[in-house]
């Protein structure tokens, strides 16, 4: 009997159990119904940025390379061995200074040859010459020892030529490189010697991308340092390439640098500093106003109380700013807060706005 009445009694319990959780879960229910059914969640609230237009001064830094306002290699123009060396290493050099000599022994015998054979056919021609003058010999005789000697002269100045040759002197005056050869050695056209470089007067060469091409003008400074020095130099714009590189995209810009010139190495590395003329007019947004896009940016416009989604192309950028080159246009309002939950045409609401304390929203 007791048995029966726990039964009972447990029966009871699950069953009230039961019907206390059936009428919780339809209020739950009811109340979730409600609410999607009557009650819409409110816009949400973001900060906007007036856009106003600024003075920007755009500076930017590209690498640039010391190159010498001359510089050669020095070789031989006819083959032979090396009788003379007169290289010093790192030496400067004025203009035709000899830097080596050639054996031209040969040549020479040629020369003293040749000079023996113009001579007596100086004196054949002067003797023909009072012949004809009396009619002892024809007016074509005396032609032929004339021509005669007029070939051993064109013969002897090739001869001088090749001598010449043999004798190699600094092009122009400037610092001798290392030296590539030595006394003895057999060099031809091909051989290099040394390398000379004129040193006096140093340029400097630096790639400008395409977008800045036209505010590089000859005869613009530009300033510059190098590694090693904390100097600044500065260089006037003389001249640019003919053309755009393809691979880079980028102008090759060539400056002569101005003043002193000490510490300056050709071949050195530069990091040139380009100033260019400030902008009046342009359109600075925060930069946690741009949505990146797989291809291009966006902003968010607030224009009555909606949002508007639009492509904007950017510029120059700094620690906060960017700016915009096309896409907005002077006192739109963009959004700068809850761009995660803002969705193209959805409404939303002004919160404030956050570089004026009065303004009228579009």
């Amino acid at each position: 009997m007791k048995y029966l009445l726990y039964l009972l009694f447990f029966s009871l319990s699950v069953t009230m159990l039961l019907i206390s959780c059936s009428s919780k879960r339809k209020k739950e229910v009811s109340a979730t119904q409600g609410q999607r059914g009557g009650m819409k969640p409110p816009p949400p609230k973001v900060d906007v940025f007036i856009v106003q237009t600024e003075t920007i001064s755009e500076t930017i830094e590209v690498s640039g390379t010391l190159v010498a306002d001359e510089a050669t290699e020095i070789h031989p123009e006819v083959s032979g061995r090396i009788i003379g060396l007169y290289i010093r290493e790192g030496a400067f050099i004025g203009k035709g200074a000899i830097l080596a000599k050639l054996y031209d022994g040969d040549l020479q015998a040629q020369k003293r040859k040749l000079e023996v054979q113009l001579k007596i056919a100086e004196q054949t021609e002067n003797r023909y010459q009072q012949l004809e003058k009396i009619g002892g010999i024809s007016k074509q005789d005396y032609d032929i020892t004339a021509l005669q000697v007029s070939n051993l002269r064109a013969d002897l100045d090739i001869i001088n030529t090749s001598i010449a040759k043999t004798v190699i002197r600094a092009p122009f005056s400037g610092k001798l490189g290392l030296k590539e050869v030595s006394v003895g050695a057999f060099v031809t056209p091909l051989s290099i010697l040394t390398i000379i470089q004129k040193t006096s007067d140093i340029k400097i060469d630096f790639n400008v991308p395409e977008k800045y091409i036209n505010q590089i003008r000859p005869g613009t400074f530009v300033n510059f340092t190098v590694d090693g020095s904390d100097r600044n130099y500065s260089a006037l714009v003389m001249a640019t390439e003919s053309g755009i590189a393809q691979a880079t995209r980028s102008l090759t810009i060539r400056a002569r640098v101005k003043g002193d010139q000490t510490g300056l190495v050709p071949g050195g590395f530069a990091k040139v500093k380009l100033n260019f003329d400030p902008n009046s007019n342009a359109l600075m947004i925060p930069s946690q106003a741009i949505v990146p896009q797989a291809r291009g940016k966006k902003t968010v416009l607030f224009s009555n109380g909606t949002a508007k989604f639009v492509d904007v192309t950017t510029g120059v950028r700094d620690s906060s700013m960017v700016q915009i080159t096309s896409g907005l246009n002077k006192g739109d309002t963009v959004v700068v807060t809850g761009l995660l939950s803002v969705k193209p045409g959805a409404p939303i609401t002004l919160a404030k706005v956050v570089n004026q304390s009065s303004a009228s929203i579009q």
